[in-house]
């Protein structure tokens, strides 16, 4: 399992914000938008090309397309913050979703909807969710893109805990991570520390 941490600085000045208590849930949808914008950018860049010819207003020239069938799947709720941002940057982008509910007990994920494009096998897909703690839910989302074909997914996540990492590398080994910041760890309630507190609440304003 490879780990990418995005590094620029105009990303580090977002994730300031985004950790400020103090950042409304107008701001900070935005800088989701925009935080979101960087780590997609960073998650396709190795997409595979192919060579086409256009006419441009002078004369005929080779460019390049994009040659792979990208989905994208936001885990629910909190991945919709991420989702404008993918489809912005790859307008052919097919959408799917899962929805995972963490048991605030256990720290267990459960699935309670899932509806994903078909036939996965050939396609790059992105898994959108903004942290990565535990790991259950982003384990449990992968497998069942897997279940589904999928053979290349990658998770774009904006903070990460090593606990999540390591859970993730032992139960899907190829998945690659994508994301600004590997934070210190997890706490007693399993929130990730610093962090950024409860994501969808502070983008929903509940």
């Amino acid at each position: 399992m490879t780990l990418h941490i995005v590094d620029h600085p105009l990303l580090h000045d977002i994730m300031a914000r985004l950790r400020d208590r103090q950042t409304s849930s107008e701001d900070y949808r935005a800088l989701t938008y925009r935080i979101s914008t960087f780590l997609v950018a960073e998650a396709t860049r190795n997409l595979p090309t192919r060579e086409v010819e256009v006419d441009t207003p002078l004369e005929k020239t080779t460019v390049r397309r994009l040659a792979s069938r990208v989905v994208a799947v936001p885990v629910l709720r909190a991945g919709i913050g991420m989702l404008q941002a993918f489809v912005d940057l790859v307008p052919g982008t097919e959408v799917g979703y899962f929805g995972l509910q963490r048991d605030e007990e256990t720290a267990q994920a459960r699935c309670y909807y899932e509806k994903v494009p078909a036939d996965l096998g050939a396609a790059v897909v992105y898994l959108l969710d903004p942290m990565l703690a535990t790991g259950g839910s982003a384990a449990m989302a992968v497998e069942g893109l897997q279940a589904r074909g999928a053979k290349d997914v990658r998770l774009v996540s904006i903070v990460a805990a090593p606990e999540g990492v390591e859970l993730l590398s032992q139960r899907a080994p190829g998945t690659e991570i994508f994301t600004a910041a590997l934070d210190r760890g997890l706490n007693g309630r399993k929130y990730i520390v610093p962090g950024l507190g409860d994501f969808g609440d502070r983008l929903y304003g509940t």
